[in-house]
């Protein structure tokens, strides 16, 4: 591999993230007037939708294996939202924001396992550094219960998905795998909340957040994470990933919702400190850096 697309894949991946950050307050409004299972079955219906128009033959292109690789990791992550919404029922939005953010451990730890990846001690160092900051970020003390213990089921579901995104994705399937992985969470959402019925948003502005999230945060996130998850290793991916709540605070900051605080600095930086480790070290090796499996 050569340096471009990993730099390339690597500043898309924090654009994702970054759009995920931008709708934790659009959220935290949404969710006061539609259920939370309702307003994911919608949101990912939109997006797969928006995706099979902009590239109705993608799904054609996909080998049998690639569609059947695509529908697992579509099941983790969908179940992965259910479990973290209801964790979230039972425990504080920081807390959860907090251990849902240990993908960024797991993940070196089932990619060590499941891909025979080597985690040299840098790579450690940041992941360890990126646990930390998100504990000084977001934790203002916590205890263990059912909530925390099913979000933490929710965190290595997440991290079991971008292992298998790092395996399983090529650049030149991004598209299609991404279409059935949006359309697999829409059906597990759907399956989760239909017995109680679907409540839809009932204003304009609701519609249009709902619509952004669908769209920017969903279709638009998830393409581009399969693609680059193709050109990165899955722990630089996650440890990429894991600045979600630096831009989710310094949204929230920017909107008035939330008042800068030192502790907020100092998690920001401690979790900008682990990407730039990773980013930046030096003698990183790009070669043979992502394992693909093709079974």
């Amino acid at each position: 591999m050569t340096r471009r697309p990993a730099l390339v894949a690597t500043l898309a991946l924090i654009a994702v993230t970054a759009s995920w950050g931008s709708t934790f307050f659009l959220i935290k409004d949404l969710l006061d007037r539609v259920p939370t299972l309702d307003f994911l079955a919608v949101r990912f219906a939109i997006a797969s939708a928006a995706m099979l128009l902009v590239a109705p033959r993608a799904l054609a292109r996909l080998s049998a294996q690639s569609r059947r690789q695509a529908m697992v990791l579509g099941v983790l992550y969908g179940i992965a939202q259910i479990l973290q919404t209801a964790g979230l029922a039972h425990t504080a939005a920081s807390v959860s924001g907090f251990i849902t953010g240990m993908y960024v451990v797991f993940t070196p730890l089932f990619a060590a396992v499941l891909l025979r990846s080597r985690i040299n001690r840098m790579t450690w160092a940041a992941v360890a550094l990126a646990a930390l900051g998100l504990a000084v970020l977001t934790l203002q003390g916590v205890a263990i219960g059912y909530g925390e213990a099913i979000t933490l089921v929710a965190a290595g579901l997440y991290a079991l998905h971008i292992v298998g995104l790092g395996a399983w994705s090529r650049p030149q399937e991004a598209m299609g795998m991404s279409i059935v992985q949006l359309m697999v969470i829409a059906a597990v959402c759907f399956v989760a909340t239909a017995p109680d019925g679907i409540i839809l948003p009932g204003t304009r502005s609701d519609w249009l957040s709902l619509v952004y999230m669908a769209l920017v945060a969903g279709a638009a996130a998830l393409f581009v994470q399969t693609w680059a998850q193709a050109h990165l290793s899955p722990t630089r991916a996650a440890i990429i990933m894991s600045m979600e709540p630096v831009f989710a605070t310094t949204f929230a900051v920017a909107a008035g919702d939330e008042v800068l605080t030192g502790r907020l600095v100092l998690g920001g930086l401690m979790v900008l400190g682990a990407m730039l480790l990773v980013e930046l070290s030096p003698g990183r090796k790009l070669e043979g850096e992502v394992t693909h499996l093709t079974v």
